[in-house]
């Protein structure tokens, strides 16, 4: 075996982010990911741009730069599942998989013939993992669920920003990205108890539960205290100095868990007495203190630059790093080193494009990137022609039908 799940098929119902994340996590890890898109435009995410990939004359294609970041090693077929001879397409697909992936809003599926019962009737052995807003069960069960919505609902959004100022969402769909995860890791349990029973199961994650477990020590605030936590902005609520501050020509983080850490920090800025002294001896202390140190530690900060204070923090092992933009992380030594740029030929561009790369380094089956996120409907011909040996006559009347 040379990939973690080798030999795993996965049928691919999903679409825009938390699936597609999951999905491509599997593939990664060797499954082959039958990718199953509308014929007509496929993946909404196709057309969320700009940026597009261009092609060799420069134009965009129907590659977005979103698409692209979440469909690597799938394979694309186009199928009209609203129709009954694409419904039959999915069944005997599913048939040949060992998992199903979807996030359809709760009942989407059921009229098409798809709902877990009924695939579970006829195939107790495959893994139904379905992806949704609030769950498959409970009184917001089947209301439509988007990452925003989560972020607000479940406390994420509300305890992001400086106190007093407008809550701030995160950057980037960081719900979709974690449901991805907690499905990848629901969806690889369920796979290891199938191999015990035999049994398939139906693996049930919801964004609006993986954005409160994603609150961990907030969350936890709350229940032991009774309180709401303030908004800290980029400080931290219980723990001083972690926060970012300005230096000379930008701005930069210190992460200062310990009073050892601090120690030394203190006589890295030339304020060897704050160590010693009541108010920021100790990290309890420089909490309830913290409206007079923080802007003590920011006035030293601001003689320096970013890259000197770097360098002597990392010299006395107190963390500190640079805040920074995108295009300064790609520059990093390390980032490079550890493959998180990849380059993969890609049909529709004139030269290898950059992918983001995988974050997961397993030492005797390592994650491969075996094909580039594919277009609408490369794969079509291939997995119907392998997997349900159809003909090409048979592939002739299904998209005369607009089926496939």
């Amino acid at each position: 075996m040379t990939s973690s799940l080798e030999g795993i098929v996965v049928l691919d119902l999903s679409r825009v982010l938390a699936g597609p994340v999951c999905t491509q996590i599997l593939g990664d890890l060797g499954a082959t990911i039958i990718k199953i898109e509308k014929p007509d435009k496929g993946d909404d995410t196709r057309q969320w741009g700009p940026p597009f990939l261009k092609d060799a004359q420069g134009n965009n294609t129907h590659e977005s730069a979103y698409y692209l970041s979440c469909n690597r090693n799938k394979k694309s077929v186009t199928v009209d599942i609203s129709k009954a001879e694409g419904q039959n397409i999915i069944l005997r697909l599913a048939a040949k998989a060992d998992i199903l992936i979807h996030n359809f809003k709760v009942g989407g599926l059921e009229k098409y013939g798809l709902g877990y019962t009924q695939i579970h009737e006829k195939f107790p052995s495959l893994i139904y993992t379905a992806i949704s807003g609030f769950g498959q069960t409970g009184p917001l069960a089947h209301e439509p669920g988007y990452d925003l919505m989560a972020q607000a609902m479940g406390g994420l959004m509300g305890h992001t920003g400086a106190d007093g100022a407008e809550p701030t969402k995160a950057g980037v769909a960081l719900v979709d990205v974690m449901t991805g995860l907690y499905a990848a890791i629901g969806t690889l349990a369920a796979l290891n108890s199938r191999h015990q029973t035999g049994k398939g199961q139906l693996v049930d994650v919801a964004l609006l539960d993986v954005t409160l477990a994603s609150m961990t020590n907030l969350a936890q605030f709350y229940l032991t205290s009774g309180q709401a936590p303030k908004r800290y902005g980029n400080a931290h609520a219980t723990i001083v100095p972690y926060q970012s501050f300005e230096a000379l020509d930008g701005h930069m983080v210190v992460a200062v868990g310990n009073d050892h850490q601090f120690a030394r920090f203190a006589k890295a800025l030339g304020k060897d007495s704050w160590a010693q002294d009541p108010l920021f001896m100790h990290n309890d202390a420089r909490v309830a203190n913290r409206d007079v140190l923080v802007p003590m530690i920011s006035s030293v900060l601001l003689q320096k630059t970013v890259a000197d204070w770097v360098d002597i923090f990392q010299k006395i092992d107190v963390p500190a790093a640079p805040v920074n933009s995108i295009d300064k992380v790609f520059a990093i030594d390390q980032i490079q080193h550890r493959g998180m740029e990849i380059k993969m030929p890609h049909p529709a561009a004139p030269h290898d494009i950059s992918l983001v790369g995988s974050p997961l380094h397993l030492s005797d089956t390592p994650v491969s990137y075996r094909a580039c996120p594919p277009t609408l409907g490369e794969n079509t011909q291939d997995v119907l022609t392998t997997f349900l040996n159809l003909t090409p006559a048979d592939l002739a009347d299904l998209r005369a039908k607009k089926i496939i």
